[in-house]
């Protein structure tokens, strides 16, 4: 995501609605966000699919780190042998994850 340029980022929400394709293809083409203000005030932001793909995967990876420090913390570890058995388990399973079982060392 590039850095938000004032004069060309920030619109108000009646212009906004009068070019809507137009801004449409400019955040494909260009990967830029779109602010989009009401009463002066930002209202909401326009971004393409891609960039809400990444900021969303990111989102989740950072969440899943957090999950995983927080289980460490608490004693909740693996060892590689049980991770094993899990993730075989899990397959069979298809695909489903699930945390019982789990030993604490």
């Amino acid at each position: 995501m590039r850095d938000i340029t004032i004069s060309n980022d920030i619109i108000p929400v009646g212009q906004f609605k009068s070019g809507l394709a137009k801004y449409l293809k400019e955040i494909q083409e260009k990967k830029n966000s779109l602010i989009i203000t009401q009463n002066g005030k930002p209202a909401g932001v326009l971004i393409s699919p891609s960039e809400f793909d990444e900021l969303r995967q990111t989102k989740l990876f950072i969440d899943s780190i957090s999950r995983g420090l927080s289980d460490s913390e608490k004693g909740e570890k693996y060892i590689t042998s049980q991770l094993k058995k899990e993730l075989r388990k899990a397959r069979k399973n298809k695909g489903q994850w699930s945390y019982t079982g789990q030993k604490k060392l």
